[in-house]
């Protein structure tokens, strides 16, 4: 069953259970929910829901991924697809799309985001895409394995980085909270 605008209030509430500090934030989330917006659509603007995979591994550092489209060195994630139940199985598939690092070697840390990142992407002339947000829904997730067989499509080089390396404030706290 696809993703549907009941799992995302369900997801945000336990979020803020959880971080009640980025109450704030998500309120652009939740108004546009009221608001009877489908966020699951990638058509739908001003932005809609994605979901990320913070990747740790062994030695506690961060995945992170070369994006082709952005030429940033970003962490994996992207668009929900039809097929996913959940934000977290759609955090979990575009890990493995992406970095080829299979899915039985990797271990969600909680069924609640880590962090939700709401960020501007710009406009794609070539995809006929206006500037939007990504309201990004992040999962950790940790594993023994190494990176895989990129997505060339979407990623040039994925290396490992340590947790300080993470540009988000809030996110490195988060990380390094959950890793002691």
């Amino acid at each position: 069953m696809p993703i549907t605008a009941n799992h995302i209030r369900t997801t945000i509430t336990a979020y803020l259970d959880q971080y009640p500090e980025d109450k704030r934030e998500i309120g652009i989330v939740q108004c546009l929910l009221d608001d009877g917006d489908d966020l699951t659509s990638r058509k739908s603007l001003p932005g809609h829901v994605t979901a990320g995979a913070i990747l740790v591994g062994r030695d506690g550092r961060v995945l992170h991924i070369l994006h082709n489209a952005t030429g940033k060195w970003l962490l994996p994630g992207g668009h929900i697809e039809p097929s996913d139940d959940t934000l977290l199985q759609a955090a979990g598939r575009e890990l493995a799309e992406e970095t080829g690092v299979p899915p039985h070697v990797v271990t969600p840390h909680s069924e609640i985001p880590l962090h939700v990142d709401i960020h501007l992407i710009d406009a794609n002339p070539a995809k006929a895409e206006p500037a939007h947000q990504h309201f990004d829904f992040r999962f950790l997730f940790r594993t023994s394995a190494d990176i895989g067989e990129l997505q060339t499509e979407e990623v040039t080089d994925a290396a490992w980085r340590t947790v300080e390396s993470l540009a988000d404030e809030r996110l490195r706290q988060r990380v390094a909270r959950a890793l002691l």
